[in-house]
């Protein structure tokens, strides 16, 4: 789950032009991922999905519920929908969902972005998806 500077930027200077769609793949073997995902997802409820991604990535490994809960009341949730959110695993059927489909996609990496079916894994600099952007555009435009 990590949506680095590029892709922030890419959203914020194509902004109109593409659509960013996230899926969750908490990796299977660190300890945290999938109450971290959870938690996002509970915090994107809110409207507070971004400020929830940067204290994850910021804090990681401290990613236990007693951490995610500080972070939450870090970027101003509402604890009690937060917290029955999580207790309730309320998005765990939504993240399964997304494992299955990351599997089915025979994908292991994160983050693992497609650009109009152009596979991209791993964290990119800014121009390397601008280039593939601006021609996907210029496609389109055709």
């Amino acid at each position: 789950m990590g949506v680095g500077p590029a892709i922030q930027k890419i959203m914020r200077e194509y902004k109109g032009k593409v659509r960013l769609v996230i899926k969750h793949y908490p990796y299977k073997y660190r300890d945290f991922a999938f109450i971290s995902s959870e938690a996002a997802l509970a915090a994107h409820e809110q409207g507070k999905f971004w400020e929830m991604h940067e204290l994850l990535l910021k804090r990681s490994p401290r990613l236990d519920r007693r951490s995610l809960e500080q972070y939450a009341t870090e970027i101003g949730l509402d604890m009690q929908r937060f917290k029955e959110a999580m207790d309730k695993k309320k998005f765990a059927p939504l993240i399964e969902k997304d494992l299955k489909l990351a599997q089915s996609l025979d994908l292991y990496n994160t983050p693992t972005i497609f650009i109009n079916g152009i596979k991209i894994v791993g964290n990119r600099p800014y121009d390397y998806y601008k280039r593939i952007i601006d021609e996907e555009l210029r496609n389109v435009k055709q």
